[in-house]
């Protein structure tokens, strides 16, 4: 049975002097949406199992959904998975439930009812081709190729496209597993798979000459981050003495690769050390850290890190920044291990809000420069990422239809996060802040608005109008100013209304702090010789002088 809805939203959205317009459909707002099917049930547990057919580019399994009921007498529950891929049945308690499906969203329909607070358990048989990924992993799906040998070498990646598209879950960022999930993965005899957490058991199959890795994860855990890597790895590792203690560091790469890799991945624990300072204790010391090398350039798959930078510093080789302190440093592997703290410890409640894991984890990389170069190439570093803001619409995305904002998330983000940083004016203060917001969000998802607060609460200013600027306009703040005599004349203009962000500039080679306001001058005294008036560039704004 089917139902065939077809609901069309077209959204226009004014911002600055720009008209932004989107279409959404039904299937957006099903993927989006804290549906009713949704809301009653919050997800406990997922047992993942599935057998991969390189031969065949096959896959086939189930899952185990365990769920807790919050809100009893419901009878459908929604579970997504993406064509081609198909359910092929539902069970509870031995019994086959029925179901409604409505294009990537299924309707399981229950056959008792469910209880408040009571734990129940669905399991989730499905089988198909997955969807090939044509760019990963911005166009996710599987990766099918082979290493140098000729064997085997897959991989999946779905951020964008969603953790449906080959495997059956509750496909929406607000609900993760309390619980974690176990993750059961078939493959050929001569091949291993690494996915996320710790290895817990390899099962051997003669007869069908394969082997079952069992992984397990303790910690909460993002949809998207749930990965599956097959190849001919091998294994290295360290020990590293962190905050919480001792921290299993594993790798995984391609035998061919070994040499390469030993060197390469030293990046790591200078990541590892950078980022505890900075950030607060590694999240998931239960389920370790692993850096496993993939046939694309790699993701924040939690605890199960991929990288696929060839071994070269920088982005495949360039420094985005154009600095030089670009290619000190591995980018895939600072970068996507920053997720580990924003993204994966701290998870967007909806996916318009994606900056949090994206902006932050831009952040991180001048972060990590700060820790092991200094202020100065972290401030370099940062400033020179400007070059890749486009400025084309807003950062924040649309609510509930999975819809993200502006590429720019990561580099006007990063930017955002290094002016507040200036508006603090205090180190101290802001590592503390940093610190803090990873241990007030541990394993949670979130708003926007919750760390908007909170960054405002802790810094001591109100910074609304701050957040309002770069996440939800495109424009970007110009300090208009004039010297008349012993007067500096000044406010801020191309601002959304209200915007009152203190700047620092000097006067003469003289730190002098103000308080523009939007649309309104304002009158500072200053000495009748003042030759030139320049803005600090760590701010991200631009500066007119009148004449």
């Amino acid at each position: 049975m089917k139902r065939n809805l077809l609901l069309c939203v077209v959204l226009f959205v004014v911002v600055g002097t720009k008209v932004y317009s989107q279409v959404f459909t039904r299937q957006d707002s099903l993927r989006g949406t804290i549906t009713p099917e949704r809301v009653w049930w919050d997800l406990q547990h997922y047992h993942l199992w599935v057998e991969v057919d390189p031969s065949q580019k096959f896959i086939k399994g189930s899952n185990i959904i365990t769920y807790k009921v919050l809100d009893g007498g419901n009878m459908s529950m929604q579970i997504d998975l993406q064509p081609p891929m198909k359910i092929t049945r539902v069970e509870q308690d031995g019994k086959e439930l029925k179901m409604i499906d409505e294009g990537n969203a299924h309707f399981v329909q229950l056959q008792e009812d469910q209880g408040k607070n009571d734990e129940n358990k669905i399991i989730v048989y499905f089988e198909g081709t997955p969807v090939v990924a044509n760019n990963p992993p911005w166009d996710g799906g599987f990766t099918w190729t082979k290493d140098g040998n000729g064997l085997p070498f897959i991989a999946t990646s779905n951020q964008g496209i969603g953790s449906s598209v080959w495997w059956p879950n509750k496909d929406i960022p607000y609900d993760e597993p309390d619980n974690g999930v176990h993750i059961s993965i078939e493959v050929p005899e001569n091949l291993m798979d690494v996915s996320n957490g710790r290895l817990i058991n390899v099962e051997h199959n003669k007869i069908k000459k394969t082997k079952t890795y069992h992984w397990e994860v303790k910690n909460p855990i993002n949809n998207y981050g749930i990965n599956i890597n097959i190849g001919d790895y091998v294994h290295f590792g360290e020990k590293y003495k962190g905050e919480k203690g001792v921290l299993d560091m594993d790798y995984y790469v391609l035998r061919e690769n070994l040499s390469k890799a030993k060197k390469q991945f030293e990046d790591a624990r200078k990541m590892m050390e950078a980022f505890e300072y900075w950030f607060g204790p590694y999240p998931f010391y239960e389920d370790s850290y692993k850096l496993v090398e993939a046939p694309y350039l790699g993701m924040e798959h939690q605890s199960s890190v991929t990288y696929g930078n060839g071994y070269m510093n920088g982005y495949r080789g360039r420094d985005l920044s154009k600095t030089g302190w670009g290619l000190k440093w591995d980018f895939i592997i600072i970068h996507e291990s920053g997720h580990e703290w924003f993204a994966n410890n701290i998870t967007n409640k909806d996916v318009a809000d994606m900056w949090l894991h994206e902006g932050f984890t831009a952040y991180s990389e001048n972060i990590f420069l700060n820790y092991h170069f200094g202020k100065e190439a972290s401030e370099a570093y940062v400033k020179g990422t400007r070059m890749n803001i486009q400025n084309d619409r807003p950062i924040i995305g649309t609510y509930g239809v999975s819809y993200e904002g502006s590429s720019d998330m990561y580099y006007k983000g990063a930017n955002l996060l290094h002016t507040i940083r200036q508006i603090v004016n205090d180190d101290d203060k802001w590592r503390g802040i940093l610190r803090g917001i990873n241990k007030e969000f541990y394993h949670k998802t979130v708003t926007t608005a919750q760390i908007e607060k909170y960054i405002s609460q802790k810094s001591g200013t109100d910074l609304s109008k701050v957040f309002d600027q770069y996440l939800r306009d495109v424009r970007i703040p110009i300090l208009e100013y004039l010297v008349k005599g012993d007067e500096l004349q000044y406010r801020w203009s191309n601002t959304v209304e209200g915007f009152d962000m203190p700047v620092k500039v000097m006067v003469n080679d003289n730190a002098v702090w103000l308080q523009p306001k939007s649309n309104r001058w304002k009158v500072e005294k200053i000495k009748t010789d003042v030759a030139k008036i320049i803005v600090d560039t760590n701010f991200y704004v631009g500066s007119i002088q009148i004449l």
